[in-house]
C-alpha cells in the first residue's frame, strides 16, 4: 500500500489559507510533497526554481522570501548522491547545501512573519558507528562516515542553526530526519544515483543485454533502511501540520535490509540471472543504519504504509515505462 491521508486530524491537517514555499518542490521527494500539500487544501504553494531563485545567493533567498511572503516554508533543496558522487563531490557538497540551508534560515529570521520553517536533513549525519537503531538523542555521538561527511556535516550543522535561532529570535523551525530514499522519479544516473535505483539500471540493462556478470561495490555487508518516497512525503506533510518541537524525528520503516539481500530481491524482481561480482575495493559506506522511529508516530501519527517489495517493483515498473528504450526483449539468462 502507498502513502495516504491520515485517517485523523481533520482541519487540523488543513493547509487551506496557507501561503507555502517548497524549495526542491520540482525534484523527486518534492513533487511527492507537493501532490500531500495540495490534497490537504494548499492552492497557494509556490516552487522556485534556481533559474529564478539560487539558493546559494543570499539576495535571491532574500527575493523569494518577499515574492513569496510565505507562512510556511518547507526546505527540501539540496545536493545530493551516492558514494560514487560524494567522494567525487566533498567540497561542493558541503558548500552548496551549507551555503542553502544558511541562507534560507537566515533571511527567514529577516523576514519575520513565518509561522514553520521546516529543515530536512538526512541519516548520513549519524555517527558512523552509532548503535542501531538511530535514535535521535545519539545525534550528536560521533563522525559520520567519512565517504559522505561533508554533505552529512553540512545538514546536520543547520540543526544547531534552527535550534539557535529559535533560542534567539523565536523562529520556528522542525528538523526531520529521513531514511534512504527510494521510488519512481528517482535518478538512475550511476555516476549520482543512491544504491537502488544504481542497482535496477545495472539489472534491467545487463537482462537486456545478455550481460553474464554485474558488479556491486562493496562487501554486500553493510545494512540500510529504505523509505519509499510517498511514505516520506506524507511523513513531511504530517510533521507540517503537527509537529513544532525543536527535537529533531526520524522517519523511515524501523527495519534495515543487509545490502547483499537487497541486490538478491531486485535481481530476482527484474529477472537476471547472472553473476553478480562484489568489488570490495570500493567503499561500503556505513556499516549499518537502522532508525528508531517510535517518536515520528508519537509525536505526529507517521508509520510507513510501504514494504520494501512492494516499493521495488513499483520503482521497476516507473523505470521500465519511462525508460522502455533500455530494455529490449531478450530470452532468459
Amino acid at each position: 500500500m502507498g502513502a495516504r491521508l491520515a485517517d485523523s486530524g481533520g482541519e487540523m491537517d488543513s493547509f487551506a489559507h496557507k501561503r507555502i514555499v517548497l524549495t526542491g518542490g520540482g525534484g523527486f521527494l518534492g513533487r511527492f510533497v507537493l501532490d500531500g500539500l495540495e490534497r490537504r487544501g494548499a492552492r497557494e504553494v509556490f516552487v522556485p526554481r534556481s533559474r529564478d531563485y539560487d539558493l546559494r545567493n543570499r539576495e535571491d533567498v532574500k527575493r523569494l522570501y518577499d515574492d513569496a511572503r510565505p507562512q510556511i516554508l518547507i526546505h527540501l533543496a539540496a545536493v545530493v548522491g551516492g558514494i560514487a558522487a560524494n567522494r567525487s563531490n566533498p567540497g561542493r557538497f558541503f558548500y552548496e547545501n551549507m551555503a542553502m540551508g544558511l541562507h534560507v534560515i537566515d533571511e527567514a529570521r529577516r523576514y519575520g512573519r513565518l509561522e514553520k520553517l521546516v529543515i530536512v536533513g538526512t541519516t548520513c549525519s549519524y555517527p558512523k558507528h552509532a548503535a542501531t537503531p538511530f535514535r535521535e538523542e545519539e545525534f550528536w555521538n560521533g563522525y559520520p562516515e567519512e565517504t559522505n561527511a561533508p554533505y552529512g556535516i553540512a545538514k546536520k550543522a543547520l540543526l544547531i542553526m534552527a535550534d539557535g535561532y529559535r533560542q534567539q529570535y523565536g523562529l520556528k523551525t522542525i528538523y526531520l530526519i529521513p531514511a534512504n530514499l527510494y521510488g519512481p522519479g528517482d535518478s538512475f544516473d550511476l555516476e549520482q544515483s543512491h544504491v537502488i535505483p544504481a542497482l535496477i539500471r545495472k539489472f534491467i540493462d545487463a537482462r537486456s543485454n545478455g550481460y553474464t556478470t554485474v558488479e556491486v561495490w562493496g562487501t554486500g555487508d553493510a545494512t540500510r533502511e529504505f523509505l519509499y518516497v510517498e511514505d516520506a512525503a506524507e511523513a513531511i506533510n504530517l510533521a507540517t501540520a503537527r509537529y513544532s518541537h525543536h527535537d529533531p524525528v526520524n522517519l523511515g520503516t524501523g527495519r534495515d535490509i543487509r545490502i547483499s539481500e537487497l541486490v538478491d530481491e531486485i535481481r530476482e524482481l527484474v529477472g537476471y540471472r547472472g553473476e553478480i561480482v562484489w568489488n570490495s575495493s570500493k567503499p561500503d559506506g556505513q556499516p549499518r543504519r537502522r532508525l528508531d522511529v517510535t517518536k515520528a508516530e508519537e509525536e505526529f501519527g507517521f508509520r510507513a504504509q510501504t514494504d520494501l517489495k512492494t516499493g521495488l517493483a513499483k520503482t521497476i515498473e516507473w523505470y521500465r515505462q519511462n525508460y522502455p528504450g533500455l530494455e529490449r526483449a531478450v530470452s532468459t539468462i
